[in-house]
């Protein structure tokens, strides 16, 4: 289950037990709009509680950040998770977007709120 918060200037993003494609999908839709009205965004998301996600989620996740490579600003990513970590540093490679992973929410969320150098 995915759980979607736009808010001024960013999306965040919670997603609980497993991450199919229909979240995915519903995240991408999210982007598309706030981005399409706003430009680029910050986006926090919150993996601390997803269970898994299969391959195709995977995909269309490379897919997605390769064609929105210039959508957002600043990526914090909230994991636990090894693999995830590793995947959200792999993702800085096609984004233009700073990207950092957290284990904790607040800091997380005190990193986006920072002002970004100019």
């Amino acid at each position: 289950m995915i759980v979607i918060d736009p808010q001024a200037s960013r999306i965040s993003v919670s997603v609980f037990g497993d991450f199919t494609l229909a979240d995915y999908k519903e995240f991408e839709e999210a982007v598309a709009y706030k981005t399409r009205f706003e430009g680029p965004v910050d986006l926090y998301v919150d993996l601390s509680q997803m269970r898994g996600m299969t391959l195709d989620v995977a995909w269309e996740d490379l897919k997605f950040t390769r064609a929105h490579a210039d959508d957002f600003n600043r990526v914090a990513v909230v994991t636990d998770s090894q693999w995830v970590a590793w995947s959200a540093w792999f993702s800085q490679a096609f984004v233009h977007a700073d990207v950092a992973v957290f284990t904790d929410t607040d800091d997380a969320k005190v990193w986006l709120e920072q002002e970004t150098a100019v």
